[in-house]
């Protein structure tokens, strides 16, 4: 079924303008209105809110402040505190849980607010204007398709391509590694390029998207775009080329502490907060900068210098695309919003981490061996965070950061608006409220259509933003979103006309342990954010029936908007039996070599009582390369042939300790092979030991203790090396002088 446009502006398809011919037979084709303006919505990721120096932030982002300087700065927008749900209202307009985003995709639960699934209710932004006579692109980070169905067989209706965007190059998932990208295009892997020492993400995915807009301009110059840019900066893994991070060298010597207290000094100077302003103090359970040792210092700064080179390389790029727009005389009629993060700053890993797969089994690194690999912190080996002190710090002036929806650290993010051709106060400030659900309609009411009621034979669900575009040129507009709820891991708030009723958060986002206070019996703060802008005064007992007014909105708006159940413990939701799963049921697999990049949820985890199975033909005693590549040198595994050999590594935490490795004696004959490999439970080792046997044509060829059997993380493919090498020293080469025919796991 061919959905109809939102406004009845329709144009013949191919009708020849000079001579007003129409065809009488061809498909209509929908017509933009009449100079409707480009839309490019860029969005950062896990930035805070004075990060970048047109907040008072210590990173230069001279294209940021660029379009700050001819457009407008809101400092008092909102997100959800989390990537996923953010993205999910950003694109449909709608607030997160009504769109079944609760929560990261990762984390999706069975119940209608957190399914991770879109409805086809909520048409999203690129949805309504295609069908308004606009090209679409998505640039970047999708973090919004079910992980189920993140495989090489779809379904593909919740892939980009399928949320109305024409082209879609980038990522799937929450984080990539800038190096070593697994890519798609539209709904394809693809490789970046090997033999390039140069590639970065942020370069490729400017590189495309410059290459989208120039074909589109040349091809369909009556056609205005949406572009939608969303790099996977500055989320962990951080990493910059070597040259950028060298520019920040010393940069952050000074600390959190002061770190903090110069932005915010930077804040008010620069007018971006207002004067009576009180910073609000480091949590309890954080480092002063000045108890660490020179040794920690020295580690802690230079992971904060690779964040700064990386968002600011970030923000070059950007700009890249942006003088393009200058050069071909497209920027003054091109509405930009910018929005630096989809949450706070993270603040989720204590010390830092040069390689956080690690945090995610548990494992966290020690102080020496944070120092040992500092120097290559940043770099194609790395896949590192930098400690939850300098989240907080670049968070100034608010308490929290990222996952803490109760408290504007997490909440609140810088938000420039750029369209020269409509925005008459260049540079203003605009201190009205606004969410993220607020730019679909903004963008709607800028391009002059309204949301249809139906698409595709699919009733729509109301939207529940409202546009901003009343405040573009008049800065003492009375505010038109009055009333907010948050909710993300138990921690919420409600927003109501300047009063903001906050629960306490009962740890922090660095704390993985299991939560002992259940989500109901959080306490719950007050704050007057019209004369409290941080949000630093806890007037709770003074006003006690304003907080219970707004915590029965709250629970009005949780009822309307599918919040319920609310649960705090985000380790327990991480359980794959929360989420559809292709693999249930099943105890036999069978997989043939070729390019299929296999994500975590379709192929078998490794566990006690897996065993995998590579039939292969050596053709000399010399065979060598990958038979089954999974994951990378942070976490993963391989079955390959060195020398004739067969070997199999197991290196799930990325680190000596944890590694164990099995051999043959003997290389492999010429001729068919069956090359095993199983882990055996062993309890009288420990209650998670196994033992890793290797076998060779049934015949144990050797074993190996592993005390604590880890699952592994990282796509897996067949019969190839992949992206990054499971260890800096195995070379990435091909499958060599052997035939590998199948693989077979069983469960």
């Amino acid at each position: 079924m061919i959905a109809q446009p939102a406004v009845a502006q329709t144009a013949k398809a191919g009708a020849d303008r000079s001579s007003e011919k129409a065809w009488q037979h061809y498909p209509e084709e929908p017509q933009a209105p009449t100079n409707a303006p480009n839309v490019l919505l860029i969005l950062t990721d896990d930035v805070g809110f004075s990060a970048g120096s047109a907040f008072g932030g210590p990173i230069p982002t001279p294209v940021f402040d660029s379009l700050a300087k001819v457009g407008l700065s809101y400092n008092e927008f909102h997100t959800t505190a989390m990537c996923s749900p953010t993205r999910a209202a950003l694109l449909t307009g709608r607030n997160h849980h009504a769109v079944g985003y609760g929560a990261i995709s990762n984390v999706a639960t069975d119940k209608v607010g957190y399914t991770s699934v879109i409805p086809d209710s909520a048409a999203t932004i690129a949805d309504i204007l295609k069908l308004n006579g606009y090209v679409t692109a998505f640039l970047g980070k999708n973090h919004n398709t079910p992980v189920w169905e993140t495989g090489p067989t779809g379904p593909f209706e919740n892939w980009p391509n399928g949320w109305g965007f024409d082209y879609f190059y980038g990522f799937n998932g929450a984080m990539s590694d800038q190096f070593h990208t697994e890519l798609v295009e539209n709904r394809n892997p693809i490789d970046p390029p090997f033999d390039d020492p140069t590639y970065n993400l942020d370069r490729d995915l400017a590189d495309h998207l410059l290459k989208w807009l120039q074909v589109e301009h040349t091809v369909r110059p009556d056609k205005p775009f949406f572009a939608y840019w969303a790099p996977g900066t500055l989320h962990s893994p951080h990493q910059a080329p070597a040259d950028w991070i060298a520019r920040f060298k010393g940069k952050f010597d000074m600390g959190w502490d002061r770190l903090r207290e110069e932005s915010f000094e930077r804040q008010k100077s620069l007018g971006i907060i207002p004067q009576n302003a009180d910073l609000t103090p480091r949590p309890q359970s954080l480092p002063a900068w000045d108890s660490l040792s020179d040794e920690q210092q020295h580690v802690a700064a230079r992971m904060m210098e690779v964040a700064a080179a990386q968002l600011a390389q970030s923000d070059y790029q950007i700009g890249r695309v942006i003088d393009w727009l200058k050069k071909t005389d497209q920027f003054d009629n091109t509405l930009i919003f910018f929005i630096q993060g989809d949450n706070g700053a993270s603040i989720e890993s204590l010390h830092g981490a040069n390689n956080e797969m690690m945090s995610l089994i548990g494992l966290e690194p020690s102080d020496e061996e944070l120092a040992r690999s500092i120097e290559t912190h940043g770099g194609p080996f790395s896949f590192g965070n930098y400690p939850s002190a300098w989240g907080w710090a670049t968070n100034s002036p608010f308490q929290w950061g990222k996952q803490v929806a109760s408290h504007l650290g997490g909440l609140r993010d810088a938000l420039v608006v750029s369209w020269p051709d409509r925005i008459r106060q260049k540079g203003g400030l605009r201190t009205q409220f606004g969410h993220v659900i607020d730019i679909a309609p903004t963008i709607y009411e800028a391009v002059g259509i309204s949301p249809p009621e139906s698409v595709d034979g699919v009733a729509q669900q109301p939207i529940d933003g409202t546009s901003l575009l009343y405040s573009f040129n008049d800065a003492d507009a009375a505010e038109r979103h009055r009333d907010q709820y948050f909710e993300m891991l138990g921690n919420r708030a409600f927003y109501s006309d300047g009063w903001l009723a906050s629960t306490t958060p009962p740890k922090g986002p660095w704390d993985r342990s299991p939560s002992k206070v259940p989500a109901d019996d959080y306490e719950w703060e007050l704050y007057n954010l019209r004369e409290d802008y941080s949000q630093a005064h806890d007037i709770a007992r003074k006003h006690p029936e304003k907080l219970a007014e707004l915590r029965l909105k709250f629970d009005r708006a949780a009822d309307r908007f599918n919040v319920r159940p609310i649960k705090a413990d985000i380790m327990a939701r991480l359980d794959p039996s929360n989420r559809p799963d292709l693999l249930a049921g099943r105890t036999s697999f069978t997989y043939y070599p070729g390019d299929t990049r296999y994500p975590t949820n379709s192929f078998p985890t490794i566990e006690p009582g897996w065993k995998m199975t590579a039939h292969v033909i050596a053709g000399a005693t010399e065979a060598r390369g990958p038979l089954v590549t999974s994951g990378d040198f942070t976490s993963g595994y391989g079955l390959m042939l060195d020398n004739g050999f067969p070997m199999f590594l197991y290196n799930p935490a990325g680190r000596p300790q944890e590694r164990v490795r099995v051999k043959a004696r003997q290389p492999l004959s010429p001729g068919d092979h069956e090359i095993s490999v199983r882990f055996e439970r062993d309890k009288s080792s420990g209650e998670r030991a196994s033992r890793l046997i290797l076998s060779v044509d049934g015949e144990n060829v050797d074993t190996a203790l592993v005390p604590i059997t880890y699952p592994t993380r990282g796509n897996t493919y067949v019969g190839r090396a992949g992206l990054a090498p499971l260890l800096p020293e195995i070379p990435r080469g091909e499958l060599i002088d052997a035939t590998l025919q199948s693989v077979v796991i069983k469960r």
